[in-house]
């Protein structure tokens, strides 16, 4: 395969793959001469640098100034182990209700400082410690075809309770919640399996609280939320500690639960006349 080719199958690559593809069949090439090569299609326009060791390719008539690079791609190559989660996972599914421009992933790298590029920010998150506890870290992630490159992808069946569990990451409750509702069908009892195997009982009983509001659309059995009410917090909980809006306890979850979010304070009360 010549370079070229190689360009045109690989979306957006690193040096690390650029080097092992340049040694199938031959000695290594050194790293200066490898990044000499690089630096020249980069000057041809062939590529663009996204960041040291990480570059796209730029389709044939099209400025290197003026192409965007794929955000999905991109993000899954931010890290040797990237997964993408939270927000990421639900645009990447067509379930965000508001598409944003910060991209979120999972990695044992973690970094305090987001990465920027091109308008859009990147961020890595730590892996919940309790996945990282049961040797459970890559459960639920799923492989995608994404431009003929494979990206590692929550499924929508553990984004849901990792939304849940740390709703920073996905914006306001508003947008969670519509977010969430554009979901037509889950495996429950991965979904089960997930909430009991991360084991925050905060978490779990936002997740009951969801699923028995939306059982009626997602075929949500009792079997499923008796089993999910066994692991709520002996106290009192929140959904939103931070709301202004009036809270409601939910005695079955033992969970206050903003008026807003009840009463869907969003829709525009004459939108369906």
């Amino acid at each position: 395969m010549k370079l070229n080719d190689y360009f045109t199958t690989h979306p957006v690559f690193t040096f690390e793959e650029i080097a092992a593809f340049l040694s199938k069949d031959g000695p290594s090439s050194k790293t200066s001469t490898i990044y000499n090569i690089l630096s020249y299609h980069v000057k041809q326009g062939h590529i663009k640098r996204i960041r040291r060791g990480l570059y796209c390719r730029v389709p044939a008539g099209i400025e290197a100034s003026s192409f965007i690079c794929d955000s999905f791609l991109l993000a899954s190559k931010l890290a040797p182990d990237a997964v993408l989660g939270y927000r990421t996972a639900l645009d990447f599914f067509g379930k965000l209700h508001t598409v944003q421009n910060e991209f979120v992933y999972f990695s044992k790298q973690h970094a305090n400082t987001p990465f920027v590029f091109q308008g859009a920010s990147y961020r890595a998150v730590s892996i919940p410690i309790a996945l990282e506890n049961a040797h459970a870290t890559n459960f639920a992630v799923k492989s995608y075809d994404r431009q003929g490159e494979k990206i590692q992808v929550t499924t929508l069946e553990r984004t849901i309770v990792d939304v849940l569990d740390r709703p920073y990451l996905c914006g306001s409750w508003e947008e969670i919640w519509l977010s969430l509702e554009s979901i037509e069908y889950l495996n429950l009892n991965e979904v089960l399996q997930y909430a009991l195997l991360l084991g925050n009982a905060t978490t779990i009983a936002k997740l009951g609280f969801y699923l028995d509001t939306h059982k009626n659309e997602l075929m949500v059995s009792d079997v499923y939320l008796s089993e999910l009410s066994k692991h709520i917090p002996n106290s009192r909980s929140y959904l939103d500690k931070k709301s202004k809006s009036p809270q409601h306890l939910i005695s079955r979850w033992n969970l206050f639960v903003p008026d807003s979010i009840l009463h869907h304070s969003w829709e525009e009360p004459n939108e369906n006349i």
